[in-house]
């Protein structure tokens, strides 16, 4: 790949926030305190946050002017109709329930498709959502096409469902046994690769076929919409609201991590495709146990102004080119530098082979994390581990899981950094590569909560 063009910025910075750097014997000091987990790292310790792209985002001047439109009213607040009315225009769907994150919305709706002896299946499911199917009692199975296991081969699409292999599971365990259909757009744990349309309306025939539900795990539809618009025959011309109506149509069903694509700094969203659904009655109740009451759903109302606001600057196709050329601009540093990572690049960051940079370390003492840690103790630089550390033990054996990929995630926070400090985390990796042969242990877990370890985890380096 040639060197990419850096996209400006269709923004200009109005207020900014002071960072601190610390020394590299600083930094060693405060990631031996954190038990080598970045996430129990403070963000006052931290120069480059690439942690996560969740709720991370930096809020337009309209956004701001929208917290002080803010209705607060417990039930039937301004906002929430604002909200939904947004929601409605640009998904077409006929119920929408405000939570306050993507978690949520999995919490109050997977249970009432989902139990005992029931699977899910998906194109690929990220941490929280196959936490919360096995929290239901099912199983979670993973389809995505194999061409997304060769990180070097470069594809578009390497997000979709493999609809050979969803056949497959249905047939094997039995249609009345799958409870749901997740389509994750953008596929996060197979690399923020998007998805067809044309795989997405094959998935919905296929559901249809069976009488399963599908629903859409929309963190990051607009991202993917662009890239159908850019990559998918017959969509060039064809605006990214128009797409993402088409996306959204073919399922039955959404939730939705507002805290990515719709640019806000929490919440999140369900969404019903018929009016009618007998679903929505205990969504209801669910949401209003453990959300509050339907109309606010864990969010103020400053936050349902802010969302129904981003929603639409999430799709405006000019940030769009921008989100996406950041990534583009980061991945091409990478290539100069043989650098290994899940290409092309997908929308909201990138994921570094983190298996082909130590070879030598093997799956059980987390490669993607050796990395996240050396990155941190280089440059200052926080990220995730999408890999085996990520994935954890399987549910009903105990055994260390053996994921498809090691990445680390360069997760780029919206409308945050600069092309200055894309260059300081590909002159970081370079600073790795050049000793990596040199580390030859990664890291053992010695303490580990029951469920998505990744976060709280204490880890120790592994010495000869």
């Amino acid at each position: 790949m040639s060197t990419a063009m850096y996209i400006p910025e269709p923004f200009r910075i109005k207020s900014v926030e002071p960072l601190k750097m610390l020394t590299r014997e600083e930094r060693e000091e405060r990631i031996r305190q954190a038990h080598y987990n970045l996430f129990n790292l403070r963000s006052d310790d931290v120069y480059i946050d690439l942690l996560t792209d969740s709720g991370t985002a930096a809020m337009s001047s309209a956004q701001w002017a929208g917290v002080m439109q803010g209705d607060e009213s417990y039930a039937g607040a301004k906002s929430y109709y604002k909200l939904v009315d947004a929601c409605k225009d640009i998904f077409g769907y006929g119920y929408i329930q405000p939570v306050h994150q993507g978690r949520a919305g999995e919490k109050v709706l997977l249970p009432l498709l989902l139990g005992n002896g029931k699977f899910a299946i998906s194109n690929m499911f990220f941490d929280t959502t196959r936490a919360h199917v096995e929290l239901a009692g099912a199983r979670a199975i993973d389809c995505v096409v194999d061409i997304a296991k060769d990180p070097a081969k470069r594809a578009p699409f390497k997000g979709n469902m493999d609809i050979e292999k969803m056949e497959q599971a249905i047939q094997k365990h039995g249609a009345d046994k799958i409870g749901l259909v997740v389509m994750t757009i953008t596929n996060n744990a197979a690399g923020g690769q998007p998805v067809s349309m044309k795989n997405l309306k094959e998935v919905s025939q296929v559901c249809k076929k069976y009488g399963i539900p599908l629903s859409i795990d929309a963190a990051r539809y607009a991202e993917n919409a662009y890239f159908i618009q850019r990559d998918e025959d017959g969509y060039q011309n064809t605006s990214i609201k128009d797409i993402v109506r088409e996306m959204f149509s073919y399922a039955d069903m959404f939730t939705m991590s507002s805290k990515k694509d719709a640019i806000v700094n929490m919440g999140g969203l369900v969404g019903i495709k018929d009016e009618n659904s007998p679903l929505i009655l205990e969504l209801k109740a669910n949401c209003i146990v453990s959300e509050g009451f339907v109309t606010y759903g864990g969010l103020s109302g400053r936050e349902l102004e802010t969302l129904a606001i981003g929603l639409y600057e999430g799709i405006d196709e000019n940030y769009l080119r921008y989100r996406i050329g950041q990534a583009e601009y980061l991945a091409s540093k990478l290539d100069s530098a043989k650098i290994a990572y899940q290409a092309p690049v997908g929308g909201h960051g990138v994921f570094v082979d983190a298996a082909a940079l130590f070879p030598q370390i093997p799956y059980y003492e987390f490669p993607a994390q050796v990395l996240c840690i050396e990155l941190y103790k280089e440059a200052g630089i926080r990220t995730c581990d999408i890999g085996s550390y990520m994935l954890g033990n399987d549910p009903d054996t105990g055994e260390q899981l053996k994921a498809d990929f090691e990445f680390t995630r360069l997760a780029l926070p919206r409308r945050v950094y600069t092309q200055a400090h894309l260059d300081i985390v590909a002159n970081a990796l370079i600073a790795i590569k050049e000793r990596a042969p040199k580390i030859t242990h990664g890291y053992k877990i010695t303490w580990q909560p029951p469920i998505l370890r990744h976060f709280q985890a204490h880890l120790a380096p592994i010495t000869e």
